[in-house]
């Protein structure tokens, strides 16, 4: 397949507690295989912005990325970007798309999940809840090690956690921003379709969030689902090759002739 020569770039965001570096080498591979620019922003209290507040809602959190990615990135300014994202990465980025339509090209949502189209119970699965807790008040080793527990449902890497763990100490999200980003995306509602292009992606076997949420993300939404039926919430882990043939294949990467917003 030949690739496009278009330089959009695509922003890659994550969600909970993690950070840019959490992607691991997964930007590196997908620019090689897209030869265009991909990047990353951390959320305002995690990673390289963990001593800045997080905002309590979605719409303030994104508005937070949207100042974050003018400063960082200002030789993208007025162009269109495609937003591929995880988790609550995902709110953050539907809520992008639909405050700037003529920016955002198209987006993937990872894994992601709404009120009000889900309950509570599937966005964040009850086996789970003691864990979720434990791990905002844990320190740095035990949480990364509940992090993972819940979110990836491949063979144990040693060394990625050891990575989590000393990122954890480098840069530690306070238990306050864990508690707002949670408040955040506890109230989050897909209310509206935005303009671009939408696709949905969804690891079968994730543990944290119900699969059914993706399933109820892409009716709201009217968008394509793909699924993995072994990967679990960290998709971009447990399926690195898999996903980035399915940005190439099927998603507007691919097709930007035919996918326009």
């Amino acid at each position: 397949m030949e690739l496009t020569t278009d330089q959009t770039p695509v922003l890659l965001l994550r969600g909970l507690l993690r950070e840019s570096r959490h992607w691991l080498d997964f930007p590196a591979l997908l620019s090689e295989k897209l030869k265009r620019p991909v990047l990353t922003l951390d959320l305002p209290g995690c990673g390289m912005l963990n001593q800045q507040r997080s905002a309590t809602s979605v719409p303030a959190l994104r508005q937070q990325l949207q100042h974050q990615w003018a400063k960082r990135y200002p030789q993208y300014q007025g162009q269109q970007l495609h937003l591929v994202a995880i988790s609550m990465g995902g709110m953050l980025a539907l809520d992008w798309a639909l405050d700037a339509p003529r920016q955002v090209k198209s987006l993937v949502l990872i894994n992601s999940s709404s009120a009000g189209l889900s309950p509570f119970w599937h966005r964040l699965q009850m086996r789970n809840y003691f864990k979720v807790l434990l791990s905002v008040l844990a320190g740095p080793i035990q949480r990364e090690e509940l992090i993972w527990q819940m979110t990836v449902s491949s063979a144990l890497q040693p060394e990625v956690l050891k990575q989590w763990q000393q990122w954890a100490i480098e840069h530690p999200v306070s238990r306050i921003n864990a508690l707002r980003q949670l408040w955040a995306a506890s109230r989050f509602r897909a209310e509206l379709r935005p303009l671009c292009p939408v696709f949905i992606v969804s690891g079968l076997a994730d543990q944290l969030v119900s699969p059914l949420c993706s399933v109820a993300l892409a009716n709201q939404l009217q968008a394509p689902l793909l699924t993995h039926p072994a990967a679990g919430h960290d998709l971009p882990l447990d399926a690195t090759g898999w996903l980035i043939e399915q940005l190439i294949a099927h998603l507007a990467f691919g097709h930007e002739s035919e996918l326009r917003c």
